[in-house]
């Protein structure tokens, strides 16, 4: 029973400090800063419930994103539905972007919106990779898949947002 606490302890004080980052992958699982904050509760708590499950030698951090995923997947498959919902107000996009430099906030909030248009499965890859810093096979870890598709998935999103994105590389706004 110890052992049981000491995880619920460990796992209580962990997800204090990784909060942000769960919800900034919440985010990026669902689209939506009010379902990412269900998610992340959910998330929490379903941790919780599961402390006597996690292995002290597991990065705490992986081990939530995986339950987030699994938990959005779950959900997903409940509702027989994808969504691929993307950020639309301005307020949403305000709570991504704080930075005061007005051209900034504007290029950031582009970009922002160019990553949610992704497919679900790429916009996840590069947020877990470009975003949290992942390297290809812990990202592959977390989402349960080949690394070879983390490459392939990581690609095919550049390719996109290079498209998207090619007036801010020539300096046109």
């Amino acid at each position: 029973m110890f052992w049981k606490q000491g995880n619920h302890a460990l796992i209580k004080k962990g997800i204090k400090q990784l909060f942000p980052r769960l919800w900034r992958h919440c985010l990026m699982l669902s689209g939506s800063p009010d379902k990412a904050s269900d998610l992340a509760q959910s998330t929490c708590l379903r941790a919780l419930e599961k402390a006597h499950l996690y292995s002290n030698n597991t990065h705490l951090d992986r081990w939530l994103f995986r339950i987030a995923k699994n938990i959005w997947f779950n959900e997903l498959r409940a509702e027989s539905i994808r969504q691929g919902n993307s950020m639309d107000t301005h307020e949403e996009l305000n709570q991504l972007t704080s930075n005061q430099n007005p051209e900034s906030t504007m290029i950031n909030k582009d970009i922002i919106r160019s990553v949610f248009s992704l497919p679900e499965a790429q916009r996840i890859t590069v947020s877990l990779v470009y975003i949290e810093g992942y390297s290809y096979q812990q990202a592959a870890e977390i989402l349960e898949i080949p690394t070879g598709t983390i490459m392939s998935r990581l690609a095919a999103a550049r390719q996109k947002l290079s498209n998207k994105l090619l007036p801010f590389k020539e300096g046109h706004l």
